[in-house]
């Protein structure tokens, strides 16, 4: 007998047919797929859970949460791009102490699953004390570390472009907790393995990266820089090579997961990470340009590995080293 079937529609019903395992681990923690909105893309989560389930992603990294509150940059803080974006927010956030008693009981009011706590810091001292108090907040499973934000100064970035420093940091966070810890780096360092090996070696129980590139736009009318704080972050589709190049140079170099993340727009784009070596997935400008874009990643994920003979994600990890 003739089977008629075209190749995608076989695709198609290898995928409907749950053939297809989108589970990941990171550190132990389950995740049903590895699609995880990045942490000031997505707000608090329950912003996005009023269009639609927001449990059918993988997990959450909510905004970047410092000890004091931050109202962020002066504007203009937003500039386009060509295939991206550059922003200039500044952290701006409630304050730990606001995040844990306002904004994480209505996450979980709208999202049973594990939750990533992004923390910044102007000090060790307070990288510390945030990963102390979210430490104790039951639904946050990891910690996301930030040493990698360009748009704020004396913090953020300047922890995490020296190897040194960026261990430091890593070791003060590890006192603190017992939950898994991830040190998001910067993609503005001349080599990104020496700082992540030092992570590794202070404790680190994986690796998030890339955070955005410094980019900057200048109003040709003006004369001036778009954005008031002249450089901002760029991020975007534009980005994506760079973000595969590093996680795949990251992935030969230490021995602990990596969360990558860096452009990714797409379920194809998802594999190509994780054929580098991530074992879950961040998508950040994506969700600004399209509030369904992590539903529509999470959805076209198993039609997508049926069509690359794909059955299960955990197993094409660093699959193209």
């Amino acid at each position: 007998m003739v089977d008629s079937k075209t190749a995608e529609e076989k695709m198609i019903n290898i995928a409907d047919a749950g053939m297809c395992s989108t589970e990941v681990v990171l550190s132990g923690v389950i995740l049903d797929n590895p699609i995880i909105p990045a942490s000031g893309t997505f707000g608090y989560g329950y912003e996005f859970a009023e269009i639609y389930d927001i449990n059918c992603l993988g997990s959450l990294s909510f905004k970047g949460t410092t000890r004091e509150p931050r109202f962020g940059n002066a504007l203009p803080r937003i500039a386009e791009c060509t295939a991206g974006l550059i922003n200039s927010i500044g952290l701006q956030n409630p304050g730990v102490e606001k995040v844990i008693s306002e904004e994480l009981p209505k996450l979980r009011a709208c999202f049973k699953k594990p939750i990533i706590a992004n923390i910044c810091g102007f000090s060790i001292d307070e990288y510390a004390e945030n990963s102390a108090l979210l430490d104790k907040e039951e639904q946050v499973e990891i910690l996301e570390i930030n040493v990698s934000c360009p748009n704020i100064h004396n913090g953020g970035m300047t922890f995490g472009t020296e190897a040194k420093m960026a261990a430091e940091v890593t070791r003060a966070v590890k006192k603190v907790t017992k939950k898994p810890v991830y040190i998001k780096l910067s993609p503005n360092v001349t080599d990104i393995t020496e700082i992540a090996k030092a992570c590794e070696a202070a404790g680190a129980d994986g690796i998030s990266l890339i955070n955005t590139m410094l980019g900057m736009r200048i109003d040709l009318n003006k004369k001036k820089p778009v954005i008031a704080n002249k450089m901002g972050g760029f991020s975007g589709s534009a980005i994506f090579p760079v973000a595969v190049r590093m996680v795949y140079q990251v992935h030969e170099a230490v021995k602990i997961p990596i969360i990558g993340m860096g452009g990714v727009a797409s379920a194809r784009d998802a594999i190509e990470m994780m054929l580098a070596g991530a074992s879950a997935v961040q998508v950040g400008a994506a969700n600004l340009v399209d509030p369904f874009a992590s539903k529509k990643i999470v959805e076209n994920l198993p039609k997508e590995m049926a069509k690359y003979n794909i059955t299960s994600l955990r197993e094409i990890i660093g699959g193209a080293h």
